[in-house]
This record gives structure tokens, C-alpha cells and sequence, in this order.
């Protein structure tokens, strides 16, 4: 079964007691079909123990039904004990079909929709057009002739659910492969980082290793030549120092580019739906790192608090009075200003963005939700760029 938005996401176990309450909820509303076999009780047209053997029928079916369909999309159980549970759900509709009469048929439903939950594919096509086959057949034994009411239900709920199934496997195999994608760019990017370490370094600490030798050769008989060595070893080993300072401040500064397709996925992985480019303008360094840790911190707030279903993000380059601009849009659906209070960040982005000439502006999206706007210059803002 799919959910809501981030409460019910496909294929997920539910990590807590709403999503499981929520979960639940979403198998059981369908159980308001079983309308007609309670009408057909509550009539009273059976006998007192028609009527009782009924009511334990009904409620021993439904209950295996909620059990079996909920405890098999969170975590599959074992074969045989699929095909024990699901073996007792047509007997029981048989039995409560044919003794209590056509209103009972509905539950064949249930058990195509049954097949299509738990079984495997060929498997659960077969059976759903036995259940649909046993639906007309019984029907006619009764007299009723063929109910057509209820085959198309249950050929479509079953089917239905074969193809719910194979959503959610694919969207599994696709998390599978945003995660082997993830360890794959960080493999990378650890095989980048060694290939920089050892072309600042390599160079460097090879000449020190030998003008160290050569300063330990003339200490005896040269000691100026020496003192010259040991100065040219303080040379290196300070650019060198420079060198790998100026190498991990290039590592700590975020990326634009890199901070959207990390927005598109963590968006993703919370269950909202999201526009994300896929490509960012070219800025200087300081406008870059601005915008994107703006970008991080506004998506944070979308996942955390604006309980959003849909998000938008957006950048643009604009030309202007005072110059080309870029402009960073986040728009969300969520709770609006309400999710984004003022102890999330916004302030320190504000900040962040008036050191290199930009600005930031927030507020109550169109209809609902919560609305951002962060701008940068595209151009050099004297000491700042």
C-alpha cells in the first residue's frame, strides 16, 4: 500500500506509532465494502445461529486480511506461512458464501486483492482470476446469476495491487541505487582529495627531506651554507603549510551545484515532491558558498518543520539596474511562516548574505506555505568577493 506524502512513504516500514496508526488506517478504510455482508446480518433474515457463526466469520476474515496485508508490506514473511494465511481466506469466504447467501461474495474481493498483496507476480495473476472465476461461479450455484458488480472489483483490486507492488520495488531498487551512486562520488572524491595531498605535498616535502640531508653534510665544515638550507627548509615548509590551508578552505566551501543535487535527494528521501535544477550559474567563490549554504539551510527547514507535500527550487540570473543578479527561490506547501521561526537560521543567513552584497527576503508563500528569496550580485563585490 502507498501513503501520504513522508507519513506513509512506499516501501518503508512505519518508524512510529502515527505512520503505523496512519498505515493501518489506509488498509482499513477499504474494509467499508464489507457493507453488505453486516446489512445482510443485521436484517436479521438467519437463523440466531446463522447470524452468530456470521459475525465470527466476518470478524476472523477481516482480521486476517488487515494482518496479513499489513504485516506482508512491511516486512515479507516466510512462504509457507503466506500460503497458510492466505489458504484459509477463500475457504472462509466459500463457507460464508454459500451458507449465507450473494452478499457474501464481496469477500472474493478481498482475497484478490489478498493474491496481488503477497504473492508473487505469475502466481498472483493466476489466483486473482480464480477468486474472480469462484465469485461467478458461486453465483450461479446460488441462483444470482453472473454478479459482473463484483468481478470488475476484484480483477481491478487485484491487479492494482500487483502493479502497487511493483512501485514499490522500484522505488526501493532506486534508493538502492541513489545510495550506491552517494558511496560511489565519495569514493571519488577521497581519491581527489589523495591526488591533491600528494601534488601540494609531494613536491614540497621531497625537497625538504633533501635540503635537510645537505644541511646535515655541511654543518661540520660549512655551517653558513647549512643555515642557508635550514632557511630554504623554512621557505618550503611554510608554502607548503599555505598550500594545504588553501586546499581545505576549497574543500569546506559548498558548491551550488553540489548543494542541489544533494536538496533533490534529501527532498526526495523525506517523501516531498521537488523541483530542483540541475545546473547553477557561474558566481564568484564568496556569492557561490552564500547561496548554497542558504540553499542548505532552507531545505533543512523544508524536511524539518513545514511538513511540506511539494517544494520548489529555483535559480535564476537577472539582469538589473544595479547589475546582474542571481536569485535563489525556495517555495514550499507546508505550514508556512509558522514552520520557519526565527531560531532555524534565517538570521545568520541574512547575515551571510549582506557580507557579500546580497539579500534575503521571507514570508507566506501564495495560498500557503513559506516563501524565500535569497539574491546575490553575479559581479565582484569589492573586498567581499
Amino acid at each position: 500500500m502507498n501513503g501520504t506524502r513522508e507519513d506513509l512513504a512506499i516501501g518503508r516500514t512505519p518508524e512510529s506509532r502515527r505512520e503505523f496508526v496512519v498505515k493501518l488506517l489506509w488498509i482499513g478504510m477499504w474494509l467499508v465494502f464489507l457493507g453488505a455482508p453486516v446489512d445482510d446480518l443485521l436484517d436479521g433474515d438467519h437463523a440466531t445461529a446463522g447470524t452468530v457463526c456470521g459475525w465470527i466469520g466476518l470478524v476472523v476474515f477481516t482480521l486476517t486480511y488487515v494482518a496479513l496485508v499489513f504485516r506482508h508490506t512491511n516486512r515479507p514473511l516466510a512462504r509457507p506461512v503466506v500460503y497458510v494465511i492466505l489458504a484459509a481466506l477463500p475457504v472462509l469466504a466459500t463457507a460464508l458464501s454459500v451458507t449465507l447467501g450473494e452478499p457474501w461474495l464481496v469477500l472474493f474481493v478481498y482475497v484478490a486483492v489478498s493474491c496481488g498483496a503477497v504473492l508473487p507476480i505469475r502466481q498472483a495473476r493466476a489466483m486473482i482470476l480464480a477468486s474472480t472465476a469462484v465469485i461467478v461461479v458461486i453465483a450461479l450455484g446460488l441462483g444470482a446469476g453472473p454478479d459482473l458488480d463484483l468481478v470488475f472489483p476484484a480483477l481491478l483490486g487485484g491487479f492494482s495491487m500487483t502493479g502497487v507492488r511493483q512501485l514499490v520495488r522500484t522505488t526501493r531498487e532506486l534508493r538502492e541505487a541513489r545510495a550506491r551512486v552517494a558511496q560511489l562520488a565519495a569514493s571519488e572524491e577521497r581519491l581527489r582529495l589523495a591526488r591533491d595531498l600528494h601534488d601540494l605535498l609531494g613536491h614540497s616535502l621531497s625537497l625538504i627531506t633533501l635540503k635537510s640531508e645537505l644541511a646535515g653534510r655541511m654543518l661540520p665544515a660549512h655551517p653558513d651554507k647549512a643555515a642557508d638550507q635550514v632557511a630554504d627548509i623554512e621557505k618550503v615548509s611554510r608554502q607548503a603549510l599555505v598550500d594545504v590551508r588553501e586546499a581545505v578552505s576549497g574543500y569546506r566551501r559548498p558548491r551550488l551545484a553540489a548543494e542541489l543535487a544533494g536538496a533533490q535527494t534529501v527532498l526526495a528521501a523525506a517523501g516531498i515532491a521537488a523541483e530542483v535544477p540541475s545546473e547553477a550559474p557561474v558566481l564568484p567563490d564568496a556569492q557561490e558558498a552564500a547561496l548554497a549554504w542558504t540553499l542548505r539551510e532552507a531545505v533543512t527547514n523544508v524536511v524539518r518543520h513545514s511538513r511540506a507535500r511539494h517544494c520548489v527550487v529555483d535559480v535564476t540570473r537577472r539582469e538589473t539596474l544595479g547589475g546582474p543578479l542571481v536569485e535563489l527561490t525556495v517555495e514550499d506547501d507546508g505550514r508556512g511562516p509558522a514552520g520557519a521561526s526565527a531560531g532555524n537560521g534565517l538570521t545568520g543567513l541574512a547575515e551571510r548574505l549582506a557580507e557579500v552584497g546580497g539579500t534575503l527576503e521571507t514570508g507566506a508563500a501564495r495560498g500557503r506555505g513559506f516563501h524565500l528569496v535569497a539574491r546575490v550580485p553575479a559581479a565582484s563585490v569589492g573586498s567581499a568577493a
